[in-house]
């Protein structure tokens, strides 16, 4: 049972969150945030003075802006560009400046952004468009063909005394699942690959610190899933230590279903654990809870938090609330609502 009061206070909180006004405002007239497609967070090392498009179109869908409005119509232009073979400049973004250095890199560049560009695209219900369902079957393709290969094992190589990922390994991402798992059309003609990604995914995760090379330059990336990446507290029962990224993670395997979110060790066991603190009126009510959990990296900016800390008990507990009764219900779980 969760609490319809609850719920509807993040949500409500969302929509009229400043955070709209923030971000449509700063969107370029190119229909791009940044001048980039990527980026997660600043980064004066590379240049990245903001947030990118695919951060912040994704962000405006967590907050409830209907896809129906300015900001998506002009985003979806360039970014159904950048899915093409157009060789316009802009659609290089943060990369433009690596691809004039070397043009044998374009491909491989772009191709990271249609991985994000496709993930936005789906979460906003594009999927019957041809265009985005031929840069998926890409994406999958390319991923299935490592999970068969004997890079899924151990896909990193020692290059001048550091690792680096093997050039050609093509590992599953946060983007290219967030993609099948909003694509059900995609998950029902690639059903043999969905199951050895979950399988996949269920592994223990790979710790180690890499480096991707494109052409001469390298890249550290925080975007590339080796296994199952929540790891659990047993100092505190067994709850994900970082609980927003642990709700993105289990969010994105429940788009794909009961079996596979069961198949992932950590995220089951995180997820029946946080079900065990929604209390007798549908809230989720751990003890001590004295602030909103914090992530620990920017994967989960686009969508934690929905309801801002105000202070009040009630804000600390509307996302998580939120998304338990979300994943529960992308689980075909009958919901009952105090």
């Amino acid at each position: 049972m969760f609490n319809r009061a609850v719920l509807a206070e993040a949500l409500t909180a969302a929509v009229q969150s400043p955070q709209v006004s923030a971000i449509t405002t700063r969107q370029e007239e190119t229909g791009m945030w940044g001048g980039n497609f990527l980026a997660y967070q600043p980064s004066e090392k590379e240049g990245i003075e903001e947030l990118g498009t695919v951060a912040q179109y994704r962000r405006l869908l967590q907050l409830g802006i209907p896809t129906a409005t300015r900001p998506f119509r002009v985003a979806d232009r360039v970014m159904f560009r950048s899915l093409s073979r157009d060789e316009d400049p802009l659609l290089n973004g943060e990369f433009a400046d690596a691809i004039d250095e070397d043009p044998e890199t374009a491909e491989p560049y772009r191709n990271l952004i249609r991985d994000g560009v496709c993930a936005a695209l789906a979460e906003a219900g594009r999927e019957d468009d041809p265009r985005l369902r031929g840069a998926a079957h890409k994406t999958m393709s390319a991923v299935s063909a490592f999970l068969r290969s004997p890079l899924s094992a151990d896909p990193f190589i020692k290059k001048s005394g550091s690792w680096q990922l093997h050039p050609d390994a093509a590992p599953p991402s946060w983007l290219s699942l967030a993609t099948l798992s909003a694509m059900p059309s995609l998950q029902r003609e690639r059903a043999g690959f969905v199951d050895r990604l979950s399988q996949y995914l269920a592994q223990p995760v790979v710790s180690r610190s890499f480096s991707v090379a494109v052409g001469k330059r390298t890249h550290r990336p925080i975007y590339l899933l080796f296994g199952d990446p929540i790891e659990l507290d047993p100092k505190a029962k067994g709850l994900p230590k970082d609980i927003p990224l642990a709700l993105h993670f289990i969010d994105l395997l429940a788009g794909m279903g009961m079996p596979q979110l069961l198949t992932a060790p950590n995220a089951s066991a995180g997820f029946a654990r946080l079900l065990e603190d929604i209390d007798a009126d549908g809230v989720w009510h751990p003890k001590n809870l004295r602030s909103q959990p914090k992530p620990s990296t920017p994967l989960t900016y686009h969508c934690w938090p929905i309801a801002p800390d105000d202070g009040e008990l009630a804000s600390r507990q509307a996302d998580i609330t939120f998304r338990l009764a979300r994943i529960a219900k992308q689980l075909g779980w009958r919901l009952e609502y105090s």
